[in-house]
């Protein structure tokens, strides 16, 4: 298996039709899949608006069940197409229990498995405790036809025991669907910092890890023009070095080539996995260390 791997991101808009973004979406990993892509990613909950801004009952009956109707129509296109699709959907498990969830489908077309949001936020205009619960399927890994990659959603990312937990297991890149976006009566400092602050972690992750991040945000203003999604997708190399990010403003599809084989170069000359003190990690299963 070659370890040079194309990569689509795929970061656009989105509208209150389900349908609507659906085709809005494949018609997007097609094109990612015609300029070259093996695996494409889309961004966090793509088939609606970001509609965790409100508390709203209504809103519970966009989901569906994984594997469902998304996803079967997301098979046929990775079977068309040839290429791995990440998609971030969602999921209803059974009446009155949901989740936030990313459906990974190989190149062929079959299903692989999902990986259910562990850490779940809330906090103004972004209330998705009333609607999601907690993961409960662990940190997942998916030997797809291009590469073993690791997939964590969003409020994971902030999280650096999330990602090395998931390279522990093999991934060999990282993937974040994300929706993250700034109040439109936000000052440009405040913009930049949190924005900067975001990235940086990510990219802390690539670093700690040795492995290539991805991470893939929705663009465009939403709540009736209170939040602007700030775009800004990119992808990090094995050691915090950006090789590409998008813009703020505008709908992107990108395709980015990595070389996997660069974890080995990175984690052989900066070897933080050899001097990992594992004996010494228990306090770190707390909530918190107190003096007494």
């Amino acid at each position: 298996m070659t370890t040079k791997v194309k990569v689509g991101l795929v970061q656009m808009t989105c509208e209150a039709d389900k349908e609507t973004n659906l085709a809005k979406a494949i018609a997007k990993t097609r094109e990612a899949a015609a300029a070259g892509a093996q695996i494409v990613c889309l961004q966090e909950l793509f088939t609606s608006l970001y509609f965790c801004e409100v508390e709203d009952y209504e809103n519970f009956k966009l989901a569906e069940p994984i594997p469902g109707p998304s996803t079967e129509a997301l098979q046929a296109v990775a079977k068309e197409t040839g290429v791995v699709i990440i998609a971030s959907l969602f999921e209803k498990r059974t009446q009155g229990l949901y989740h936030n969830t990313t459906a990974v489908i190989d190149a062929d077309g079959s299903y692989l498995g999902k990986y259910r949001k562990m850490h779940i936020p809330d906090d103004p205009a972004f209330y998705e405790k009333f609607y999601f619960t907690p993961g409960d399927l662990g940190y997942k890994v998916f030997q797809t036809k291009f590469a073993k990659i690791g997939v964590l959603i969003c409020w994971d990312q902030w999280y650096p025991e999330a990602a090395r937990i998931t390279s522990l297991m093999g991934a060999e890149i990282l993937f974040y669907p994300t929706a993250i976006g700034w109040a439109t009566d936000q000052d440009e400092a405040t913009n930049t910092e949190q924005y900067n602050a975001w990235q940086t972690i990510q990219r802390s992750h690539a670093v700690a890890n040795g492995v290539h991040v991805v991470s893939v945000n929705r663009v465009g203003f939403e709540q009736d023009g209170a939040m602007k999604f700030w775009g800004g997708s990119f992808v990090s190399n094995p050691f915090g070095s950006v090789i590409y990010k998008a813009s703020h403003n505008e709908e992107v599809i990108h395709v980015q080539e990595i070389d996997t084989a660069k974890t080995d170069t990175y984690r052989t000359h900066w070897p933080f996995l050899r001097d990992r003190r594992i004996d010494s990690y228990q306090p770190i299963t707390k909530r918190f260390i107190d003096e007494d």
